[in-house]
């Protein structure tokens, strides 16, 4: 979250919505209304979009940016939607005119509508002297979406449930990653659908905080054994993230290669950050229509 004078002192706020990063994925079951519960050690990467907030003007949205064009309709718009769900639980908010600069691909698994309606919550909550932990804040952002709540106070933590049940934030090191994009989006319900779960029917049990590891080498074994078990469905309807997979895991250097989320943006964590910008650089030739980004994941990641 980026550091700005009290909300009386200027007219405009800004606010960096950084990629969110599933780490982990695990699908524990799914319920009786349809919905999955399951669990996420999420961290967020130093690349964002960007959103300002001119206030005391109308409500209302602009978008521009190099993927401004996969947004979709302004009047869908997480931002928009957020901030409605927010005056709704509280009177007379102060709001204004949004401007969001879109770095991030939609549709992608890394929560770049829900990291914007996040921002769009702390920019409101800054200019309404509103306390970042107040209960409505958390009301509106889980109102808005399943990812929304995790990204309030983007730090690195287990998200269970359908996303509403969070751990306090989890200390991780820091990992040099390559974030790409195939340039398709996957639906999240679809993804889901392939999974194959019965009403009811549980997977497994979750994940001690405490089993979370500080330290590099064995965060990567905590890693290697807890995957995402959306992957494998994933694949099922885009084979190819599969060969993006394979592609990342035969960069010199990668430790670890997965999608994020429901995809289909997937992640290599490398050894170094040196290795991680020329794993970048060499795919971005092989591949010009990938979106990629060579980026860190840590407990507290400078948004570039």
């Amino acid at each position: 979250m980026t550091d700005m004078p009290a909300a009386d002192a200027v007219d405009v706020l800004s606010e960096t919505a950084p990629a969110k990063v599933n780490l982990t994925l695990h699908v524990l079951r799914k319920r009786p209304d349809g919905y999955h519960d399951l669990e996420s050690l999420v961290a967020f990467a130093a690349v964002a979009d960007q959103l300002t907030l001119r206030l005391d003007a109308p409500l209302a949205l602009s978008v521009s940016g190099p993927t401004a064009g996969q947004a979709g309709p302004v009047a869908d718009n997480l931002v928009l939607k957020a901030v409605r769900a927010l005056a709704g639980r509280i009177a007379d908010l102060r709001l204004g005119a949004f401007e969001l600069v879109k770095r991030l691909p939609a549709g992608a698994g890394l929560g770049g509508g829900s990291s914007d309606a996040a921002a769009a919550l702390r920019l409101v909550a800054r200019a309404n002297d509103v306390a970042l932990a107040d209960p409505r804040l958390a009301a509106a952002a889980l109102a808005s979406g399943a990812d929304v709540p995790v990204c309030l106070d983007p730090q690195p933590r287990m998200m269970r449930g359908v996303g509403e049940v969070l751990s306090a934030p989890v200390v991780l090191p820091t990992l040099s990653a390559v974030l790409v994009g195939p340039g398709f989006p996957l639906a999240t319900k679809e993804v889901f659908a392939a999974l194959g779960f019965a009403a009811g029917e549980w997977r497994g049990e979750p994940c001690a905080d405490a089993a979370i590891p500080r330290e590099p080498d064995a965060l990567f074994t905590f890693l290697a054994v807890h995957p995402n078990d959306l992957e494998a469905p994933a694949i099922k309807l885009a084979p190819a993230i599969a060969s993006l997979l394979a592609t990342l895991r035969a960069q010199p250097g990668c430790r670890l290669a997965r999608m994020s989320g429901s995809g289909a943006t997937c992640f290599g964590l490398f050894v170094s950050k040196e290795t991680a910008e020329a794993a970048a650089r060499s795919l971005k030739a092989a591949q010009p229509r990938w979106w990629v980004q060579a980026t860190e994941l840590s407990s507290r990641a400078a948004v570039t």
